[in-house]
Formats: structure tokens, C-alpha cells, sequence
């Protein structure tokens, strides 16, 4: 398609009739136009005709509204007469019609619809429908780059029939295309001559960050049914559907695809009916790609270059078999080429996923750790799963790996996988995971940058400052690499969207293909398990010295963090014990699981306001460790109330507290600060009471409201239990399972200039290091806390870096 198009006008459908000397097909195919409710005005037909001029066509006086004819060199192929075709109309639209087909009054008004309506579509194909009506071709595709299954609809379990969905290509006996778009991808390669072009084209358009769709409301009539193939249509299939393979599979999906597809052709023509013929055409088709390879190098290479999508990406849309049923193997001998090249395993559903954490994974797991346990187990029931940790690793399962592993051991598996979900700083001084060319899924549902503007405050101010830099930078790599992230809800969102719209992953590239973007940043939110918790065993009542079997029991999940305000929890407690004198308040645990994160400040002002107070061993108690994620719900079901109290600061306005979501799996009524999204739910749904921050009275009354009035605390269990299937893991993490199911790059990584732009732009600046780094931390921790803090913070290093 080197030559100029005509002037496009925009609204404007050119039809395209290809005449290969049949005119009174083509003569079907106007007549029946002429009946489309398409506005006559906004309507062109050119027909090309590669057998001569003809004068029929005049026979039809004004029924087509705008008849060009345009003509080839006698015998031209079926392909550059459509390339012709293309030319030489001036429509936004292009729609391709096979001569005789007859297309039903609304054929393209659906297709345009569908295009109008949806910037990322560049073509839609029609339905093809026989004489009676019922289905001749659906577009389906082997591995082989062999169209299969014909005569019958394929549909997703539960999808409407008759809604458009994605399909690799569109048959060019009814396609409808965007006219610019295909001048850009260039056109129907002419190497095809016919019979296959199409499915490169649809192919190619998919490559380009395109997408094609089949509108089965979008219906063409074929007058009879397909012929069986003749010698030389076998020819040009073999041949085509090898052109195809070459130039369009990355290398590893050609290595595997290639050699099976080879020897899969051969099989099928040496046990043919007629297998002189057969042996003879397939023999042709190979010779015929070996004199095209320079050219299909060159085409590959151009292919490869501008690719916008990963193969990963479409293996959704085509089949494992080889061929059409009449062109299939038996099982056994197609198994086993399957088997023996790798297709199965680079082709089938099932995906390579690696998830991984910085968290530890043990019996006590904190929250990043337990998440990427839930999500770990969501994927593994379709997907091939090892769950790492560059922590520990104590606990196993029966449906996924489970290891900790290091740097090497961590490279090995990012070779081996198709996907990887990552927490943390995981990625952090990796380059071989930020250079990677895998999918990866960034789950930032944790704001590591928000969270040390508060955990940073034991630090110092130099060392603050720097986490907080360092986390920001950690942060920007992830959102400057990843190919979709994960977020807990949709304050977050926004918060992220701003933060990637910084680094420059808000652009033309990810807004064309999807313009919600939720195809690059989704929430996630942190879930429950889709199992009522069970009580096995007596955790506290009767179990903890001083907490009897009748006492009021409230409850404090999770650890102490510098974010949280446990303090005004025990003043409200230390009030309300003169009016409720059975209550008891249970820290369920103080040391962080991971023994990378050192006590936090305000675990240790908790112990000691407790003391003060005269609390602790009578109303307030705590579990000095940790409370293992397995036995959790054993205190959850012994308690009355679940509190989470908060500080009134960023952090928690882009939160997402976990340890509520424990008390809604346990049907506990819920006494939460207000200020995050969790907050809002337990007020907007009834779950229980919300208070100001920092307000003891408001806190001790409305603990006493929940402990005293058995009606209102019902009233909030019942309202906690009819929620709670909507929060369960299956549900909130549909998005993440959905995506891994068509893992795709995004599509801005992928282009050259902005993948480099994007690693130029957000190279780290020079860090402080060496001596006079370590010098100004000590000079910090002098002035703040004398020797002591020195020698403590120094061992805690050391301790660090010995784990």
C-alpha cells in the first residue's frame, strides 16, 4: 500500500468487492448493499476486478449509491486487488465483501458501531452464516497458523452469545477496518496472494496494540457452502499458514511452534486420502518458504520491531489443535509433537506465575505475607505457582511451591516464569528483574513512602529522610517498570494514578488502549477467606490469667505501629473499666513476625502507659510474639468487639487497615477511627461505631455502647454477616485472576522511545555513601539518645545483616 489514498471523508464506509470474473456474484453482493440501512450518502462501493473490465454493473442504474470500478493486471491476486480496493476509496472505514456474500440490512451499522464506540478496536468481523442460516466459520486458529472449527460458534461459558468479543483476525469476506490503520500496519500482504492474508492481517493488528472483534449482530449470507480444498488451495494454506508463523510468533513461541507445525503438515500429507497430491502440495508449500525466507526475514524483523503486545498475550484467542478436523492428526501423534517442541507448555492456559515477597513466610504471617499467600493460592488453581520470600520460609502447601530464596535462585525463576507478582522493595537493586522482558505485576496496595514518614520518626532525621527518599525512588521504579498494578481501594487509586502520572506511565500508549485505565492500575483490596472461621480451641477466655469466661472481651488485631494510636484505646479503656468492670482489652501481638522490622516506638509507649495506668495483667493484656495466621480466628470467635484506632495523618487516609477485615470474617462488631476507607464502610454499612481521632470520650462510649447493648451489637453482627461474602479473596481478587489469564505487557513498555525516555527520566540520583553517611547518622543518634542509642541502633544492624 505504497501508492496514496483518496482524501478520506470522515463517516464515509467504503465497501470493497473484489471481482475475479464472477459479475453476477458480484451483482448479489450490490443489490443486496443497495438494501443496507447504512445512509446512502455515507455509503461508497469500489469494486475491483482483476479479469477486465465489464459493463453489468451499469445494469443496476442508481441502486448502489457511489459505484467506482477500478481494475488490476489481469490475474492479480485476490490480496492486491483489496490492497487496490483500499487505495483507491476515500472512506473512514474500510468494509471487505466477498463477491456473492450478501450482507444483512444492519451488517454495517453493528460493525461501526462497535468501532465508533470503542477507539482501541481496528476491525470487527461479520458473522458468516451458510444458505440456512447456520454458522460456517468462526475465527478461530491453531498454533500451525491453521484456521479450525468451522460450523460452529465459540462462545466463553456464561458469555451472551451474541455479544462482540475479541478474535485474533476477521475474515476478509466480511471485514469492516479502520482505513488509516491498516495503511499504518501496510495493508494485506501480497506474498498470500490469498487464502490466509486475513489471518496475518488480524494477526499483525493485534501485534500493533490494535484489537479485533467479532460482532456476531454483524451478519454476511455465504450462497453456498465451502468447497473442499483442491491440491492448490492446500498448497497456498500450508504455504500461507507457514508465512504467517515465521513472521508474526516472538522466538520463543516460533521455536516451539515452527518445528511442530512442520512436522505436523508433513504427517497429515503423507497419510492423506490423496497422498501423492497431498505429499506434492505440502512438498511445494515448503519450497515455496524456503525462497521467500529473505523476504519473510525482512518482514519478521519489521514485525518483531514494532510489536506492541507480547504472544503471551493472545494465546487466549487460539486453539492447541492443529488444523481444521479434516486436517487433524490422531490424537495420539499430535500429543506427542505437542509434547515433544514445547507447544503445551508455551501455548496452553496454564501460566509460569511467580509471586513473590520480602515478607516472612511462617505460621505467623503479617499482612504483605498473608497476601501473597491469598493470591498465590487464587492463581495456582489455574496456573503453575511458586510463592518465594527473601525472608523466611516455614510453611508449605499442597497446591503451589513455597521457598526464601536468593538472588540467583530469584534470576533462575524470573527465566522460568510468564508472569511475576511482586511486593515491597522487592525489586529493589535487581536489575535483572527491572530489565526483564516478563510480565510483571506490581502490588502496591502497601504506600511504603507514606508509611516512613511514621516509622522513620525513631530514626533520626538523617535516616529518616533518606528511607523516605529511598522509598519514593523504590516506589517509581515499580510504577516506571511494572505492567499492571494493584492497588486496596480506590482512594489509593487515585492517589497512585497522580504518582504515575508524575513518572510518565499516563500517556497516549495506555490511555488509547484502555481510557479508565484499569487495564494498567486496579484495586484489589485485601480480602477474607471464603471459609467461616471455625473455633478449634480456647485461645483467651479462661486460658489468659484474668480473662474469664464472661468478661467483656475487646480485641486488638495485628501488631503495634507507629500509625496506629493504642494510646487513647487505653485511656478510653482505663475510663470505661469504672463502668463496665468486666472488660479486657487483648493486644494480640507486639513483635513483628519479619525479625528484619525492629520494635516500633509506640509498641514500647503502649507497654508503658498500660503500666502507668495500672492496666496491664488486669484489663489490658498482650501477647508478647505473634499470633499464628492458622490460629487467628480462635481469639477473633472468643471476642466481642475488634478496635482499630488510628492516628489523623496521611498515611491512614490512603490506608487499608487488615486487621478490620479479620474482625468482619469473625462477624465482630467493629469500633474503628474514622479517616480510612475501612471506616467508612464500618459507617456506611452498620457494621459497628466509628469515633473521632484522639477522642477518649467518644471511644469509651462507644465501646461501652457495643459491650452494654446486646440489640445494637446483634444489629452489627447480622450487618457484618450479610456483607461479608463480597469481601471474600475469590472476589477481590477476580481482577488479578482475570489478568493472568491474558497476561499482556503494557503497551507503552514496549515502545522503544518511551521504555527509554521512562528508565532515562527516573535514574536514581547519587545516593550519600560510604563513611560520611554512616558519620552523620552517628553524629544523629548522639544528639538524640547519647551512646546507648548508638551501640543499640549499630547492633540492631548488625543483627540485620546477619539474618
Amino acid at each position: 500500500m505504497s501508492a496514496a489514498r483518496r482524501k478520506v471523508r470522515p463517516g464515509l464506509v467504503s465497501v470493497v468487492i473484489v471481482d475475479e470474473g464472477h459479475q453476477a456474484a458480484v451483482v448479489a453482493s450490490l443489490e443486496a448493499l443497495s438494501r443496507c440501512d447504512r445512509p446512502a450518502n455515507d455509503l461508497e462501493i469500489v469494486v475491483v476486478t482483476t479479469a477486465g473490465q465489464g459493463g453489468v454493473y451499469g445494469l443496476l442504474g442508481d441502486h448502489p449509491p457511489t459505484l467506482r470500478l477500478e481494475s488490476t493486471e489481469l490475474g492479480d491476486s485476490p490480496a492486491r486487488a483489496r490492497n487496490v480496493g483500499a487505495r483507491a476509496a476515500s472512506g473512514e472505514w474500510l468494509a471487505f465483501l466477498a463477491a456473492g456474500f450478501l450482507p444483512d440490512r444492519g451488517w454495517l451499522r453493528h460493525a461501526v458501531d462497535v468501532l465508533a464506540d470503542d477507539s482501541t478496536v481496528a476491525a470487527t468481523a461479520g458473522r458468516i452464516v451458510g444458505p440456512d442460516s447456520s454458522p460456517l466459520w468462526t475465527p478461530d486458529l491453531a498454533f500451525t497458523g491453521r484456521t479450525t472449527r468451522h460450523g460452529r460458534d465459540r462462545t466463553d461459558p456464561g458469555r451472551d452469545a451474541g455479544a462482540p468479543r475479541d478474535a485474533l483476525y476477521a475474515s476478509a469476506e466480511a471485514m469492516v477496518v479502520r482505513a488509516g490503520v491498516l495503511a499504518d500496519a501496510g495493508g494485506f500482504d501480497e506474498r498470500y496472494q490469498d487464502l490466509g492474508d486475513d489471518v496475518d492481517l488480524g494477526w499483525r493488528l493485534w501485534l500493533l496494540g490494535h484489537r479485533v472483534v467479532l460482532v456476531p449482530a454483524s451478519s454476511v449470507q455465504r450462497p453456498d457452502d465451502p468447497p473442499p480444498d483442491a491440491p492448490e488451495e492446500r498448497f497456498r494454506r500450508d504455504r500461507n499458514a507457514l508465512f504467517t508463523i515465521f513472521k508474526n510468533y516472538d522466538d520463543a513461541s516460533l521455536a516451539a511452534a515452527f518445528p511442530a507445525a512442520l512436522t505436523l503438515g508433513a504427517h497429515a500429507a503423507g497419510t492423506a486420502v490423496d497422498r501423492d497430491p497431498a505429499l506434492t502440495s505440502y512438498a511445494r508449500a515448503l519450497d515455496a518458504v524456503a525462497r521467500a525466507l529473505p523476504d519473510l526475514l525482512d518482514a519478521r524483523r519489521e514485525m518483531q520491531e514494532r510489536r506492541l503486545r507480547t504472544d503471551v498475550e493472545l494465546f487466549g484467542m487460539f486453539d492447541l489443535p492443529a488444523g481444521a478436523p479434516a486436517d487433524r492428526p490422531p490424537p495420539t501423534v499430535e500429543a506427542a509433537a505437542v509434547e515433544a517442541f514445547g507447544v503445551g507448555r508455551r501455548f496452553g492456559r496454564r501460566r509460569r506465575i511467580v509471586v513473590a515477597t520480602c515478607d516472612a513466610l511462617t505460621a505467623k504471617m503479617a499482612g504483605p505475607a498473608i497476601r501473597a499467600w491469598q493470591i498465590a493460592t487464587a492463581l495456582a488453581a489455574e496456573h503453575e505457582v511458586e510463592l518465594v520470600t527473601t525472608s523466611l520460609a516455614s510453611v508449605s502447601s499442597p497446591d503451589f511451591g513455597v521457598r526464601a530464596v536468593d538472588d540467583r535462585q530469584l534470576a533462575e525463576l524470573e527465566r522460568w516464569c510468564d508472569v511475576l507478582v511482586f511486593q515491597g522493595w522487592l525489586i529493589t537493586g535487581r536489575t535483572f528483574l527491572l530489565d526483564s522482558e516478563k510480565v510483571l505485576v506490581a502490588d502496591v496496595y502497601d504506600p511504603l513512602h507514606l508509611e516512613q514518614l511514621e516509622q522513620g520518626r525513631d530514626d533520626g532525621e538523617a535516616v529518616r529522610h533518606t528511607a523516605v527518599r529511598l522509598s519514593t525512588e523504590v516506589l517509581n521504579e515499580q510504577l516506571m517498570r511494572g505492567d499492571y498494578f494493584l492497588c486496596a481501594n480506590g482512594r489509593q487509586r487515585d492517589f497512585w494514578l497522580g504518582q504515575l502520572s508524575a513518572v510518565g506511565r499516563v500517556n497516549p500508549r495506555t490511555y488509547d488502549e484502555d481510557a479508565t485505565l484499569a487495564s494498567l492500575i486496579e484495586v484489589v483490596p485485601f480480602g477474607i477467606p471464603d471459609v467461616a472461621p471455625i473455633h478449634t480451641r480456647p485461645a483467651v477466655r479462661g486460658v489468659v490469667p484474668g480473662i474469664g469466661p464472661d468478661d467483656k472481651l475487646i480485641l486488638w488485631g495485628g501488631g503495634v505501629y507507629n500509625w496506629f494510636d493504642p494510646l487513647t484505646l487505653l485511656r478510653a479503656v482505663d475510663r470505661l473499666r469504672r463502668r463496665q468492670p468486666a472488660v479486657r482489652l487483648v493486644f494480640m501481638g507486639l513483635r513483628h513476625p519479619n525479625p528484619d522490622i525492629p520494635e516500633m516506638r509506640m509498641a514500647a509507649a503502649t507497654r508503658i502507659l498500660a503500666d502507668e495506668l495500672g492496666l496491664t495483667g488486669t484489663h489490658v493484656f498482650f501477647n508478647e510474639s505473634w499470633v499464628a495466621y492458622d490460629d487467628r480466628q480462635n481469639y477473633l470467635l472468643e471476642a466481642d468487639v475488634g478496635v482499630s484506632t488510628h492516628l489523623a495523618h496521611l498515611e491512614t487516609a490512603m490506608s487499608s487497615r487488615t486487621r478490620i477485615l479479620d474482625y468482619l470474617w469473625a462477624s465482630l462488631p467493629v469500633v474503628a477511627t474514622e479517616g480510612d476507607v475501612l471506616a467508612d464502610l464500618v459507617e456506611a454499612r452498620g457494621l459497628g461505631l466509628t469515633v473521632p481521632p484522639a477522642d477518649v470520650d467518644a471511644l469509651e462510649d462507644a465501646l461501652f455502647r457495643l459491650l452494654d447493648d446486646e440489640g445494637f451489637r446483634k444489629t452489627c453482627k447480622e450487618n457484618v454477616t450479610a456483607l461479608a461474602p463480597q469481601l471474600t479473596w475469590s472476589e477481590v481478587l477476580r481482577p488479578l485472576v482475570e489478568f493472568c489469564r491474558r497476561p499482556r505487557r503494557a503497551p507503552d513498555l514496549l515502545d522503544p522511545e518511551i521504555a527509554a525516555r521512562l528508565r532515562r527520566d527516573l535514574a536514581p540520583a547519587p545516593r550519600q555513601v560510604g563513611w560520611r553517611a554512616y558519620v552523620g547518622i552517628t553524629l544523629d543518634h548522639l544528639r538524640r539518645g547519647g551512646p546507648a542509642l548508638v551501640v543499640t541502633k549499630a547492633w540492631g544492624r548488625v543483627r540485620r545483616q546477619l539474618r
